[in-house]
C-alpha cells in the first residue's frame, strides 16, 4: 500500500468524504460530479455520504449553524455598553473559523467563484451573519428610527469588513489576518461609535482661502 493510501485510512469518513469531493470537483467538475462517484472515491456507502452530509453542496460548506450558534452565545454574553466589543469577538469567531481550515478554505473559495449555485448559497449564508449581527445592535439601541438605521449600516458593516479581510486571506495577499481584522473592525468601531465631543458644521464660500479657514478654526 502507498504513503498516500495509508495517509487516506487515517482519515474520517467525513473527512475522507470532504477530500473525496474536492479533488473529484476539481478534476471533472462540480456539476458533472455525483454522490455516487463521491462515495465511490472516498470509500464509503452512499447511505453513509448521506447521513453525515445529506447532500453534496453540504460537502462544501462548514456548520453555519454551529458557527451562529457561537456567535450568538458571544453576543447574548455582551450588555449594551460591550456591544461593539461582542460584536469584534464575534466576526473573529468566524473568520478564525475558515483560517483554520486552511487549505479546505481555499480550495472551497475557488469552487464557489466559479460555481454560481454555490456563490449564492455562500450569498445566503453571509446574510444569515448579517441579520444576526442587526438583531443584536438593534436591541441594544432605544428603538428609535435612527437607531434601528444605525443597527442596520452597522451590521452590513461589520460583515463587509468580515468579508474584506478572508477574501485578502483566501487569495494569498493577507499575511496576517489578526492584525488586518483588528484594523479593519477599528475602522467599523470608529464610524459608529458616538461623537466623543460636539460636532459644528462649516459652511464656507467656493472663493475662500480654505487654508485660512483652517486656521481660524484651530485658533478658536
Amino acid at each position: 500500500m502507498t504513503e498516500a493510501r495509508e495517509e487516506d485510512r487515517r482519515l474520517s469518513p467525513a473527512e475522507a468524504i470532504v477530500d473525496a469531493a474536492f479533488r473529484l470537483f476539481a478534476e471533472n467538475g462540480y456539476d458533472e460530479t455525483s454522490v455516487g462517484d463521491i462515495a465511490t472515491a472516498a470509500g464509503v456507502s452512499r447511505s453513509s455520504f448521506f447521513r453525515l452530509f445529506g447532500s453534496k453542496e453540504m460537502v462544501i460548506f462548514p456548520d453555519h449553524d454551529a458557527i451562529l450558534a457561537a456567535v450568538e452565545e458571544r453576543l447574548a454574553a455582551s450588555t449594551e455598553k460591550s456591544a461593539i466589543l461582542a460584536v469584534s469577538d464575534a466576526v473573529r469567531v468566524v473568520l478564525f473559523h475558515y483560517i483554520a481550515e486552511g487549505p479546505l478554505a481555499r480550495r472551497r473559495y475557488e469552487l464557489t467563484s466559479t460555481v454560481l449555485a454555490l456563490r449564492e448559497r455562500e450569498l445566503i449564508s453571509g446574510a444569515r451573519y448579517q441579520q444576526l449581527f442587526r438583531q443584536y445592535i438593534s436591541a441594544w439601541g432605544d428603538g428609535s428610527e435612527e437607531s434601528e438605521r444605525r443597527a442596520e449600516l452597522m451590521a452590513a458593516a461589520v460583515v463587509a469588513a468580515h468579508n474584506h479581510v478572508l477574501r485578502r486571506w483566501l487569495r494569498g495577499e493577507c499575511e496576517d489576518p489578526h492584525v488586518e481584522i483588528d484594523e479593519a473592525m477599528a475602522q467599523v468601531n470608529a464610524l459608529f461609535a458616538p461623537a466623543s465631543g460636539p460636532r459644528a458644521v462649516v459652511v464656507v464660500r467656493t472663493d475662500q482661502d480654505l487654508e485660512a479657514v483652517a486656521e481660524r478654526l484651530r485658533s478658536m
